[in-house]
This record gives C-alpha cells, structure tokens and sequence, in this order.
C-alpha cells in the first residue's frame, strides 16, 4: 500500500520556490538587460523568439505578449530553424534565445547560423556561462537554485523564471512606448476584454427607451413610466431635461410600504437626489464599476447636464463585459 504524501505540503513547495526564484530575478536586472530593452526600443526590425522544447513553449507566450503590447514579434522553432525556417530571419531583426542551460545540441548549431545573418542576438539563460550566453550581444540572466520538480529535473522553475524575464522585458517596452490602454483595444477587439476598452455608454443607452418624468408627475404615472420603459427606474427631469432624481422599483414599493397614495402623491416627494450618473462618450467598464461599488443596477447618462439615456446592467450582462 502506497504512503498518502501531503498535497498540500508539496504544493506549497513548489510555489514557495518558483516564487522565491522570480524575486532573485530582480538582483539579474543590470546593465545588459537595460542596454537590452533600448535596442530592442530600437529595432528597425522584429523579434524573432527561440528555443526548444519546454523552452519553445515558453517563447512562444512571450511572442504572444510582445505583439500584444506594441512589440512586434514572431516565433521561431530552433530545430525548424535549421530545415528552412532560418529564412524569416532578416539582417534588422534581433533573436531572442532561450535555453535554460545554453549548451544544447539545436542552440549550438542554431547559433552560428543567426549571427551569419547579422541579426542580433540576445540570450535568455539560466547559465551565464554557457556557450550560448558567450556568443550572445546581450544576456538575461534568469538563474536559479533548483527546479521545484523533486529530482531537479523537469523544467519548472528554470520555465517559470524565463517567462517572468520575458514579461519584465515586454512590460518595459510598452512603458517606453507609452503604450496606452486605447493601443491595447486595437490588438484585443474580440471577447469581453476588446469591449471593456473600446465599448461606450453611447452604444448601449440608445439601444434603450428612455423613462423620463416631471416633478410633479403623479406617482401613479410614474409607474405606468417605469413598466412600459422596463429599466427598472425614471428619471426626474426638469423642462429642460435637466436631471433632478431619480425613482427606482426600490423606491416605489419602500413609498408604498409606508402608505403612499399614488393618485395623489407626485415624483418630487419621493425621489432620490443622489443618482449615480456618467457622461456620454465614457467606457461602459466605467458603468459596470459604478454599479459594483453602489449595489445598482442601472445608470443615466449625461451630456452637458441633460439625460440621454439610461445603461442598465443587463445590458452590459448581455455585452459580455462582466
């Protein structure tokens, strides 16, 4: 019968370690990965990323992550490399090489080869004295005590370092690209997170009828508003449209509760003055926030102090923003 080991124990064990190897990562930012991160600012050309196996992997995340924040970037298989792939290599590019001991058969054949081509050449190791670091115009250091994998053997932590490294690279990049959140839209258009960047309260609120009542309207009327309109709440307006309050379902039964009189009672005696409202032209993700920090579920949209319009939470349910 087999000895029940402690999950949890392991667990932690092994995320204690990939932890503590990424804060270390920090004492390896030096001169060369800064000289590093402004030739890559500098490039006239791409970054072509590289490895093998476990490696690979990694790089091809970090080639996901470069383009998606302004770096061009494409990978490159180093054993490809060797059978026709070394082709998409050109002269202004900069190859980024990851191997965790730098000395592998592929990185040994692979590397002559893209120096041939006048690319630059950046290792990414955690061995600064391999042969590939030696050959390399740059090096990131992403050393490491051991791998969290018992017999120090499956790449785990030496992974896990390279592709921190990797995102320390592409985060400085952006940061010197000013890379703004309206960038990020142009690369992410697709799924909830294209439409918390570039969706406005302007293409929801008017798919919207819009509730409105006066002051004096009588309550009774202000219910026909609210269920003919089906958002749950009207707004108070003046004759210029001009938002006074705001009166909600809520509203309406806490009124009733206490014996109001709907066909003598108007909206003035029990609406709300402290609607929550945004202007036309915000992020409907500004919406989403208002209502998550207030516990509502609908608010009015302004321009210039005039309602426009009202964006519910459904709506945005229905946008896939949350």
């Amino acid at each position: 019968m087999k000895v029940l080991k402690n999950i949890k124990k392991i667990a932690e064990k092994v995320l204690l370690n990939e932890a503590e190897a990424v804060r270390k990562l920090v004492d390896f930012v030096d001169n060369d990965f800064e000289e590093c991160v402004r030739t890559i600012f500098d490039l006239n050309g791409r970054v072509v990323v590289t490895g093998v196996g476990k490696s690979a992997i990694v790089a091809n995340k970090i080639v996901a992550t470069f383009n998606s924040t302004g770096t061009p970037a494409l990978f490159m298989h180093a054993a490809d490399a060797i059978h026709g792939d070394l082709g998409m290599i050109q002269k202004d590019d900069l190859v980024l090489c990851l191997s965790k001991s730098g000395n592998t058969p592929e990185i040994k054949v692979l590397v002559p080869l893209i120096k041939r081509t006048g690319a630059k050449l950046v290792a990414l190791v955690s061995n600064v004295n391999s042969y590939l670091a030696q050959q390399a115009d740059h090096v990131l250091n992403a050393t490491i005590d051991e791998e969290a994998c018992p017999n120090n053997l499956a790449p785990t932590t030496s992974t896990t370092a390279h592709m921190a490294m990797g995102d320390a690279l592409a985060i400085c990049l952006l940061e010197l690209r000013e890379f703004s959140s309206e960038d990020f839209a142009k690369y992410h258009p697709g799924g909830s997170l294209g439409k918390q960047l570039y969706l406005k309260v302007d293409d929801i609120y008017e798919n919207n009828e819009l509730p409105l009542v006066k002051e004096d309207t009588l309550v009774k009327d202000v219910i026909i508003e609210i269920s003919s309109k089906r958002l749950g709440a009207a707004a108070v307006v003046n004759d210029n449209k001009e938002l006074q309050g705001i009166i909600t379902d809520g509203d309406l039964r806490r009124a009733i509760e206490k014996g109001l009189n709907i066909e003598k009672n108007k909206a003035s005696e029990i609406m709300s003055t402290g609607a929550k409202t945004m202007e036309k032209g915000d992020f409907a993700v500004k919406a989403l926030n208002i209502m998550q920090q207030n516990s509502i579920s609908q608010i009015i949209v302004l321009s210039k102090g005039k309602v426009e319009g009202f964006v519910h939470l459904h709506d945005l349910l229905r946008e896939g923003i949350i």
